[in-house]
C-alpha cells in the first residue's frame, strides 16, 4: 500500500486534467470518501458535478452511477425489487442503480421523504434488504447528493435528521476568472466526453487500496486535549445565540475521521488544530439551524460559524498549530 499523502497527491494532480478549480469540493469528497462518509452539494446547474463524480470514479478504478431524482421517484426505483424469472417461475432480485460505488444522487430534494429514507438507510448501513434477505453494497460506497439552492417550487427539504447523515456539505460556487477561463480551453471543442475519460485519465488507485488506507488512517493519532478542543466547539454551537439548533455528537465524529484522514493527506500520523479548522465549516454548516431572527437579520452560517471558531480557546500545547487555519477564516 501506497503512503497515503503519495496517493492524495496523485489522484488530485489526474483530477485537474478534466476538472478545474473547486478545492472545497475536491477536498472534503477525498476526505470523506477515505473516512467512509457521504457528501452533500450545494449547487447551480452546469458546474460540473457529473463530470467530476465521472472523473473521479475513472481515477479511483471503481464503478460509477447516476440517479436522476423526481416527484414519481420510487424506493424500489432506487434500491431494486424482485422480478419473476419466466423459466424458474420464481422471483429474482433485479439490483437497482445504488449497487455501485460512486453513485451521484442529482437533486435529491425533488423525491418524496420516502425515497429519500430509502437511500439514508443504504448510506448508514451499506446494503439493500429487500423481502427479508440483506444485499450488501460493494465498498468503498460514497454518495454525492445534490440540490438546487435557487429553486423551491416542486422540492421535498431534508429534514435536520436526514441532513445529519452526510459527513459534509459543500457550497460549490462560480469559478473564478482564471478557473473559468480554462474550463473553456478544456471542454469548447465538443469532444467525446466518454473517449476523453478514457484516453486522458489512468486508474491511480483501486477498490482494495482505497479500503486498505481507510483502515491504516484510523491509527492518525489524536491527543486527548484536541479531542476536548473538537467537543467544545460542537457544543458551543448548542449555545451560540444565532442557531436555534446545534450540532449533534455525529458532527464530533465527523471532526474527528475527517482530521485523521486530513492528517494522513499531509503526510502526518497525528492530526492537529488545523485539520479541524479545515474542515469544520463542511462538517457543521448543515447540522447547525439559524434562529427566525438572525435569518430576518441576514446573517449567513458559514459567517457564524467563523465566529465561533474564533472564539473556541485552543488548548495548551496545540495552540502554535491553530493562527494560521484561522487566519483563513
Amino acid at each position: 500500500m501506497r503512503n497515503t499523502k503519495v496517493l492524495f497527491e496523485a489522484i488530485s494532480s489526474e483530477l485537474q486534467k478534466l476538472f478545474v478549480g473547486q478545492e472545497e469540493l475536491v477536498l472534503s469528497t477525498q476526505v470523506a470518501l477515505f473516512s467512509g462518509g457521504h457528501v452533500l452539494i450545494e449547487s447551480l446547474p452546469g458546474m460540473g458535478k457529473t463530470l467530476f463524480v465521472r472523473t473521479l470514479g475513472t481515477i479511483l478504478g471503481c464503478q460509477f452511477g447516476r440517479i436522476q431524482f423526481t416527484a414519481d421517484l420510487m424506493p424500489s426505483d432506487i434500491t431494486g425489487a424482485p422480478l419473476m424469472d419466466v423459466r424458474t417461475q420464481e422471483f429474482r432480485f433485479r439490483p437497482g442503480p445504488v449497487f455501485t460505488q460512486l453513485l451521484l444522487a442529482d437533486e435529491i430534494n425533488r423525491s418524496p421523504a420516502k425515497t429519500h429514507a430509502a437511500l439514508l438507510e443504504i448510506m448508514q448501513e451499506y446494503r439493500v434488504t429487500v423481502d427479508g434477505t440483506s444485499h450488501v453494497l460493494e465498498r468503498p460506497f460514497l454518495v454525492l447528493a445534490t440540490q438546487n439552492p435557487i429553486e423551491s417550487e416542486g422540492t421535498y427539504s431534508l429534514p435536520e435528521a436526514q441532513l445529519d447523515r452526510f459527513m459534509f456539505k459543500v457550497v460549490v460556487d462560480y469559478p473564478d476568472e482564471q478557473e473559468e477561463e480554462r474550463i473553456l480551453t478544456l471542454h469548447s471543442q465538443q469532444l467525446d466526453l466518454n473517449k476523453r475519460i478514457e484516453s486522458e485519465l489512468k486508474a491511480i488507485t483501486s477498490p482494495e487500496e482505497i479500503m486498505q488506507v481507510m483502515s491504516a488512517n484510523a491509527n492518525v493519532r489524536i491527543e486527548p486535549q484536541l479531542v476536548q478542543y473538537i467537543n467544545r466547539l460542537v457544543r458551543q454551537t448548542r449555545n451560540w445565540p444565532s442557531f436555534h439548533l446545534g450540532a449533534s455528537p455525529r458532527a464530533g465524529l465527523a471532526l474527528m475521521q475527517g482530521a485523521r484522514t486530513l492528517a494522513a493527506f499531509r503526510g502526518r500520523d497525528y492530526a492537529t488544530p488545523d485539520d479541524v479548522v479545515d474542515i469544520a465549516l463542511p462538517a457543521l454548516r448543515h447540522r447547525v439551524v439559524m434562529t427566525a431572527e438572525a435569518e430576518v437579520e441576514g446573517l449567513q452560517v458559514d459567517d457564524q460559524l467563523r465566529q465561533l471558531l474564533r472564539s473556541i480557546e485552543v488548548p495548551r500545547g496545540l495552540q502554535e498549530t491553530v493562527p494560521q487555519a484561522q487566519a483563513s477564516l
